[in-house]
């Protein structure tokens, strides 16, 4: 560990790893230094990776494909990935229903379904492999204090029993949604209970999925089903199912046989018949927005900064996207001679993060808002608003292009 860094990222996740992934290519011609800090122990180099059942995944946007092909992990990641080719929204007990395809967007998939797992592995590989000299990975390592002072602020650490100052000019917390440090920093936020649980999980079902994923809307809340890489002759999807306070508990201890037939009553038959289910995951569903998402010389990412409904699969490419305006503005910083931590140009940047936030959340919580509504006329509403979109050419290119990413400026590096 050195004694200084022009950046330091606590959190060596999907997020913070991402933007050490994107700064890579050029630390070396602009003299960055860069330090990742990380919580979890580093894979061993050259242990293979076992897919597990059990994983959690994610769904990544056709602009994320962009983002890590310019970065240069893509063509490794893609070793796992599941493409997107077709989407079908629908609403339970009406004739709403709408569907894209990539073929007709011009695309290759709408998007990709990743394991976490994979993903972070693939990063931190690539940092590791490529990244010495200009990135330090202090792992399994744990921030314990931050300190501003003139330059940046100084880094207490912990890393086995010893612990390690630094200074650096700029601080990039994305160490998730339950950072301790963004309470002890008294950074205040504003939360909304959306009085429901997410319950995630993945299940086989008997035939295959053919790359399609689903969004469906139930009178318990919405239900997405992704597809993912097979596990042996199993054909597997990633399920998450978002139900009521009042009825997580039972549905959590439902034995798997009980579970899968909920689930089916639940579903349908549309993506054929579920035959297994893997572990089970739950989590609150909250709005959570940072109110100050910067300071001098401090930036927060990712879920320190914003955490929002899953329904419509954003929050990830969420946070990519503010990667990609952090990256650029570092960047910028460092051609113009310019402090890291400058506060105007940190701000700029909040500024534009917080218009794409707005739209982003605001899209997913009002959707959710709307196919919750019981009401006969809302229902009415929202069935020919899907109705519309399903024979209309333009609004299906504007909608997919606005999942795809396709609206965001790729990152320039």
């Amino acid at each position: 560990m050195a004694p200084t860094y022009d950046l330091l990222i606590i959190g060596g996740g999907m997020v913070g790893a991402s933007l050490a992934t994107a700064l890579l290519p050029v630390a070396d011609s602009l003299g960055l230094s860069i330090a990742v800090i990380e919580a979890q122990a580093m894979p061993s180099p050259g242990e293979p990776y076992q897919p597990s059942y059990d994983a959690r995944t994610t769904a990544l946007s056709f602009g994320a494909r962009s983002f890590y092909e310019r970065t240069g992990v893509w063509q490794r990641l893609a070793e796992h990935l599941t493409p997107i080719e077709h989407i079908h929204v629908s609403d339970k007990g009406h004739f709403g229903a709408a569907r894209l395809h990539a073929k007709e967007e011009g695309v290759p998939a709408l998007g990709y379904v990743v394991e976490n797992h994979w993903l972070g592995r693939v990063l931190l590989d690539h940092l590791r492999d490529k990244g010495q000299g200009a990135v330090d990975l202090i792992c399994p390592a744990e921030v314990m204090s931050l300190t501003h002072q003139a330059g940046g602020y100084k880094v207490e650490v912990q890393s086995g029993g010893d612990r390690y100052e630094c200074q650096a000019q700029l601080v990039v917390m994305a160490d998730g949604g339950r950072s301790e440090l963004r309470n002890t920093l008294g950074i205040p936020y504003s939360q909304e209970s959306y009085q429901q649980y997410a319950l995630v999980s993945n299940v086989s079902i008997d035939r295959p999925h053919g790359g399609v994923a689903y969004e469906r809307f139930t009178a318990t809340g919405p239900m997405a089903l992704l597809p993912s890489e097979p596990q042996g002759y199993e054909q597997r999807c990633g399920l998450i199912w978002t139900l009521p306070e009042a009825s997580i508990d039972r549905v959590l201890n439902l034995s798997d046989r009980a579970f899968l037939q909920e689930l089916q009553e639940t579903f349908g038959y549309r993506a054929g018949r579920f035959i297994r289910v893997g572990e089970r995951y739950h989590y609150p569903l909250k709005l959570t927005v940072a109110q100050e998402q910067v300071r001098t010389g401090l930036v927060m990412l990712g879920n320190a900064a914003h955490s929002l409904h899953p329904i419509a699969g954003q929050g990830y490419n969420l946070a990519l996207r503010g990667v990609t305006d952090l990256a650029e503005t570092i960047l910028a910083s460092c051609r113009q001679q310019r402090a890291l931590g400058d506060l105007e140009a940190l701000q700029a940047f909040e500024q534009k993060r917080r218009q794409d936030q707005f739209r982003t959340i605001a899209f997913s919580d009002k959707t959710m808002k709307l196919f919750s509504n019981s009401n006969s006329i809302s229902a009415l509403g929202r069935d020919l608003g899907l109705q519309l979109l399903d024979v209309s050419p333009l609004l299906k290119t504007l909608l997919a292009r606005s999942a795809m990413g396709l609206d965001y400026p790729a990152l320039r590096i």
